[in-house]
């Protein structure tokens, strides 16, 4: 199997964390394992300033590992 292109895993990860988000068989607490950190890290910065990441790149991190953690676990 070819590996796939930076470009297309970056194009394509709103659509994959947004489908497991609305996903009826992804469990509350595994949705949570995303948009609590996201959102602590979105309103909290100023408070952590050990993490010297923007927002967005934060934002991009987690849900790349995310996005992969969920499909495997759920298999989508």
């Amino acid at each position: 199997m070819a590996r796939r292109s930076w470009t297309t895993l970056w194009r394509h990860l709103p659509s994959r964390v947004w489908r497991i988000l609305r996903s009826p068989r992804v469990s509350i607490k595994d949705k949570l394992l995303f948009i609590l950190p996201v959102a602590l890290y979105w309103v909290l910065p100023d408070f952590m300033p050990f993490m010297p990441i923007d927002d967005a790149a934060f934002t991009a991190l987690v849900a790349t590992w995310y996005a992969r953690a969920m499909e495997n676990k759920y298999t989508f």
